[in-house]
């Protein structure tokens, strides 16, 4: 048995089919980034913690706060920001897939998500990069002079600390795997 649809039927078929597949996986990323990014500041804006420590004998109060750290301020900062960015892409692409619509009404506007979608990825990779320098000199302490280790006293602080940038790391490869998306879009 033959098959007598042409190849420009069959592109025509399957199209809509593959555009309401992209769609669906666009939403679904940028679903999984909001909560990621909401993950990242809920956990890191509950980070503090008090606890006491021994240096050369004396017993001295500690009292952590992520937002004693400019770096995860920054880390913050980023992710709320994404998390804007993803919610108000997911508004607009749940919108135009009601509307059985592409997800991107032009090339342009393909471009400007592609180009935000980089943007936001770089600066999050910025900011974990930022958090996890500051988290790993309290976790190993100060070689000069010799300082403790910050997170044995401060365990929670740390490992609420570790799971924020967790969560942030993997927003990055989100909005990585976004902008491929956006660059098969462009490509077709």
């Amino acid at each position: 048995m033959t098959n007598n649809v042409k190849p420009d039927q069959t592109k025509a078929m399957t199209g809509p089919m593959v555009s309401r597949k992209y769609d669906v996986m666009h939403i679904v990323l940028r679903l999984v980034s909001l909560s990621a990014s909401l993950i990242s500041v809920a956990v890191m804006t509950t980070a503090k913690e008090r606890s006491t420590v021994s240096i050369y004998g004396f017993e001295l109060p500690l009292h952590s706060k992520w937002s004693f750290s400019g770096s995860f301020l920054y880390l913050v900062c980023v992710s709320a920001i994404v998390a804007f960015h993803s919610l108000l892409q997911l508004v607009m692409t749940s919108s135009r897939m009601l509307k059985k619509s592409s997800v991107f009404s032009s090339r342009k506007h393909a471009w400007i998500i592609f180009a935000c979608d980089q943007v936001f990825a770089y600066a999050m990779m910025s900011a974990v990069s930022a958090a996890t320098g500051v988290t790993n000199l309290n976790r190993t302490g100060f070689k000069h002079p010799p300082l403790p280790n910050f997170c044995k006293p401060l365990h929670s602080f740390c490992d609420r600390v570790g799971v924020s940038i967790a969560f942030a790391f993997f927003n990055c490869f989100m909005l990585a795997i976004s902008a491929v998306l956006d660059v098969v879009w462009l490509a077709n």
